[in-house]
């Protein structure tokens, strides 16, 4: 047997055949994980040669060329520089002929299609069947759903609840059931399992309960639930009722607020307008001159006079005297120069005496009174300047 084994292998080199045949198997073809799981990719070779193998893996992305994660050669393994370096390496001694690589804490990011292949140094292989390929997919269980009501749940009335979960993969189907004590499951079309909603037509108040919704993929599944309640139309006109009290007493209380501001601002605008008035009429009387003795002089200090004098306090109009009286002359000198004096008050006590009679190349009284002057009493004064 032994002599026989060369000569086999010297005629199969004739005839162009190589005696070791180099062949790489791969245990499936897809292989799924779960988020945050092991990954395992089985793959192994066959060969007849005793030589070390040099073995790569390589990894290829949607639109992106592959790129090396991990190798063999010489007996050394060598990770490559890429996100999965602290996560990958061999499952097995390579010196098995077992290939399998691990992929721990899996992610989304991580799936793509994983290619194998080997070499051997005296070994002679046909095309393709060094090279494994296998494709990975990282599963991701649903988000925690959201749950909600749209619509107003009276009686008679329609609303939709809604169901979305933010992450899934693949895309997560959703299925909406009440509770307990009245359990129910809902059907297309009532419900759509893609998009997650449920529509309730009709309300009617046995409908209220405990609605929870199931989002579920092949990794996982996860719920959220809504409390449905269901009002009947009295409750809801009560309420539309009390609104509208409200707003009417907010209305009365605003427009009584405003009459009583606006007659408390009138009553003060008149107060000032009054007090305006008062101080334009109060205007301080001017000092007359009493020493200019000419008849204009006179008719203006008999007007300004009599005007500041109250009527309580004018003395009582004479009769003026006829043109033709002069009046007996007056042996004094002073009787005959008597200058006008400023009127004094009746309420001094004081008695006024007749009207001096007038005095050289002044106006008569009845001159005076055709002028339209008013004449005034005006006491008698001593030389002193004291009342007489």
């Amino acid at each position: 047997m032994g002599a026989l084994r060369p000569a086999a292998l010297a005629l199969a080199a004739l005839l162009g055949v190589s005696s070791a045949v180099l062949k790489v198997q791969v245990g499936m073809g897809s292989v799924f994980s779960v988020e945050g799981q092991r990954a395992v990719l089985p793959a192994w070779y066959s060969t007849r040669s005793q030589k070390k193998p040099y073995v790569t893996w390589l990894l290829k992305k949607e639109d992106a060329d592959p790129f090396q994660i991990l190798t063999y050669l010489d007996g050394m393994v060598k990770v490559e520089e890429t996100e999965l370096k602290p996560r990958v390496g061999f499952l097995h001694p390579i010196l098995t002929h077992n290939i399998s690589v691990f992929i721990n804490s899996t992610r989304e990011q991580d799936s793509g299609q994983y290619m194998c292949t080997v070499n051997v140094a005296d070994d002679v292989f046909s095309m393709g069947k060094n090279v494994g390929i296998i494709n990975l997919t990282v599963l991701v269980p649903p988000a925690t759903p959201s749950c909600h009501l749209h619509g107003h749940p009276t009686a008679g009335a329609n609303v939709t609840l809604s169901c979305a979960s933010e992450k899934g993969k693949p895309s997560p189907t959703y299925q909406w059931q009440r509770m307990a004590p009245t359990q129910q499951v809902f059907f297309p079309p009532a419900q759509d399992l893609l998009k997650g909603t449920l529509k309730l037509t009709n309300l009617s108040l046995d409908m209220a309960g405990l609605y929870v919704c199931v989002a579920e993929n092949r990794a996982g599944a996860a719920e959220c639930s809504i409390v449905l309640e269901v009002h009947s139309s009295s409750t809801k006109a009560v309420i539309a009722g009390a609104v509208l009290g409200s707003l009417g007493a907010l209305i009365t209380i605003l427009f009584f607020t405003q009459r009583v501001i606006g007659y408390r601002r009138k009553k003060r605008d008149g107060q000032e307008e009054v007090a305006n008035e008062i101080k334009e009429d109060a205007i301080a009387p001017k000092t007359p001159s009493w020493g200019r003795n000419t008849a204009l002089d006179t008719i203006s200090k008999t007007s300004t006079l009599s005007s500041i004098t109250s009527p309580r306090d004018r003395p009582p109009r004479l009769s003026p005297l006829p043109d033709t009286y002069r009046g007996p002359p007056s042996s004094h000198p002073a009787a005959r120069t008597t200058r006008p004096c400023p009127p004094s008050s009746a309420q001094n006590g004081t008695s006024l005496p007749p009207d001096p009679l007038p005095t050289p190349g002044s106006l008569p009284p009845a001159a005076l009174a055709r002028a339209g002057a008013i004449p005034v009493m005006v006491p008698a004064q001593s030389r002193a300047g004291s009342l007489v």
